[in-house]
């Protein structure tokens, strides 16, 4: 055998063996309400579950919500999001190796969403237009059958979880002599009629890193503070 016809072998037996690989993967998706693997930032305030749908109001927190699965090793995919920052999205934990980018897919985005559906483990999709309920069902539907999940920027109809990045601050200004060092907000998590739950997170920190502020966070309803421990027993209760 020559050098050349050895090199086309080794190629084709690799592609094969990718083949191979991505339907083992399918073959494991994980069944309609499993727990997906979740930013530790965000713990207590949102659990990711296969079949499940998330709204979330800004690009970073649709990146944490992405992270989560994509830092365990599972495929992610990206649709109709043209300003997703790649640096970014790696600080947030996000495997670039495993992302799946459809930054620009006009009039496409439900086929492209639909397809990305059946292959990763979490889409985050912005659409480019209006989401009837019934095409939010269709995508629910298939997302249940794929064990999957989908977060999507901006709203999206009989969302399982709606979560909103508050109350922003940046730190570092002083008086105008100094330089921003560290953002500090607010992620508010709302399921159905149930009291949001919220956490504060310092996004980035000084480092440029993310961390929890450790601190009690403020229940504007009522006024009063929820410690992170206490917010964790929520979660699991």
């Amino acid at each position: 055998m020559g050098v050349v016809a050895g090199i086309e072998r080794h190629q084709k037996l690799a592609q094969i063996e990718q083949l191979r690989s991505k339907v083992r993967r399918l073959e494991q998706k994980p069944g309609i309400g499993a727990e997906l693997a979740t930013h530790e930032a965000l713990g207590g305030v949102v659990q990711l579950r296969a079949g499940g749908t998330y709204a979330a109001d800004s690009l970073s927190l649709a990146m944490l919500l992405l992270a989560g699965p994509s830092a365990a090793g599972e495929w992610t995919a990206v649709v109709g999001v043209e300003d997703f920052g790649v640096e970014a999205a790696a600080e947030a934990g996000v495997d670039l190796e495993r992302t799946i980018l459809v930054p620009r897919p006009k009039d496409s985005w439900l086929e492209a969403t639909a397809a990305l559906v059946d292959v990763t483990t979490l889409v985050l999709v912005r659409p480019t237009g209006r989401v009837t309920p019934g095409v939010a069902e269709k995508i629910g539907a298939r997302l249940r059958t794929r064990g999957a999940a989908l977060v999507a920027l901006g709203e999206w109809p009989r969302a399982d979880v709606r979560l909103r990045a508050t109350e922003p601050r940046w730190v570092g200004l002083g008086n105008g002599d100094g330089h921003l060092r560290a953002r500090r907000m607010v992620v508010e998590a709302v399921r159905g009629t149930a009291p949001p739950r919220r956490t504060a997170l310092w996004f980035p920190a000084e480092d440029g890193g993310l961390r929890r502020v450790l601190e009690p966070v403020a229940d504007p309803s009522t006024g009063s503070g929820h410690r992170l421990s206490d917010l964790r027993k929520q979660e699991s209760a």
